[in-house]
């Protein structure tokens, strides 16, 4: 079982804590993995926005964790405390992913952990920790950033992007997927959306796009073309074009590539079936293009991703994931985890 220490003090957000406690605290009754262990690790109390909270055990039990998470900094004019940076330092020192969310990449910033990395944060905030910390890439117009041992996420709703993309990096799409859905949340988001957009985000079924979506999910075997989309949703490509920026941040051509991936990453996880097998079930064709594709989104070949989910994935008895398959063709329940994932859209700048 994977371990997880939330790391809290006074001046924590308590949006970002409670949201990181949803995801990590318990598994949805479909998902049959071993879970995390959750911890609270803080002085004996600490106040988090109007809470009062009494921590499971001290920051020095970080070190001993296998992933820690560090909340938003509420206050980012005044220096964290050194207690709570010497044991972020001391975690990461020890092996452990770290991972910020919102604000907490001050705190990362002031142990060191960031110096010469990519990292971003509240976009409210992006230029005060570049200044303060010269040495941090600081990246404003991503949702998060995923360094290695080191991750940090954009304000707010982007909190729950990393921590869904953890649960994804330990268990795998359909896990996630599971757990998102059961949180009522998009599925996956990429960290390289940008923070947000110019104009209001759309209901999830109040746009353009919203019946082109479940269309498109549920033709991904086949050759679709722009031409072919912008048909179905009745106007122009370059009105198509247009829409899917406004409402997915990226280009029709773009978006259906990352439902393919995906497609092949979830049949992968929970089929045995062949490369060739998954290439026609996602539309890529033959398994030399879907490796070609595969192997520069995800960075390993889909043989590879097989092995190493496998290999870190141990399920529990009991009967399987309501959203498993064991042909090559969907089930209902992964069905409408893609159905939700089509229509992840990028925060509005609030």
């Amino acid at each position: 079982m994977t371990s997880v220490a939330l790391a809290v003090t006074d001046g924590m957000l308590h949006f970002e804590l409670a949201l990181a406690c949803e995801v990590f605290g318990s598994a949805p009754d479909a998902v049959r993995v071993p879970w995390y262990d959750l911890a609270l690790c803080g002085p004996k109390a600490v106040r988090v926005g109007p809470f009062r909270m009494e921590p499971d055990r001290g920051l020095d039990r970080l070190p001993y964790a296998d992933t820690v998470i560090v909340p938003g900094w509420a206050d980012v004019d005044r220096e964290p405390p050194a207690a709570l940076v010497d044991a972020v330092r001391a975690a990461h020192e020890a092996g452990a992913r770290v991972a910020s969310l919102c604000t907490g990449a001050f705190v990362l910033a002031a142990a060191g952990l960031l110096d010469g990395k990519r990292a971003t944060t509240h976009w409210a905030h992006t230029r005060t920790l570049a200044t303060r910390h010269p040495r941090v890439l600081v990246d404003p117009d991503v949702l998060y950033v995923d360094d290695g041992s080191v991750l940090t996420s954009a304000g707010k709703a982007a909190a729950m992007d990393l921590c869904l993309h953890l649960v994804r990096l330990d268990h795998g799409s359909s896990v996630a997927n599971t757990v998102a859905r059961n949180l009522v949340v998009p599925p996956h988001r990429d960290g390289g959306q940008a923070q947000f957009v110019s104009t209001p985000v759309p209901a999830p079924d109040h746009h353009p796009l919203a019946e082109l979506f479940p269309w498109v999910i549920e033709r991904l075997d086949r050759p679709l073309t722009v031409e072919d989309l912008a048909r179905q949703a009745r106007m122009s490509s370059r009105n198509l074009g247009r829409h899917f920026r406004s409402v997915t941040g990226t280009t029709p051509l773009q978006w259906l590539l990352t439902q393919r991936i995906r497609h092949a990453q979830e049949l992968l996880e929970t089929t045995d079936a062949g490369v060739d097998a998954i290439a026609a079930a996602t539309g890529m064709g033959t398994g030399t293009t879907l490796r070609r594709h595969f192997n520069r989104t995800v960075g390993v070949p889909p043989d590879a991703y097989r092995r190493t989910f496998r290999a870190r994935t141990r399920p529990g008895p009991g009967p399987a994931p309501a959203d498993s398959t064991t042909t090559g063709s969907p089930a209902a329940g992964t069905m409408a985890a893609w159905q939700q994932r089509a229509t992840a859209t990028r925060p509005t700048r609030s």
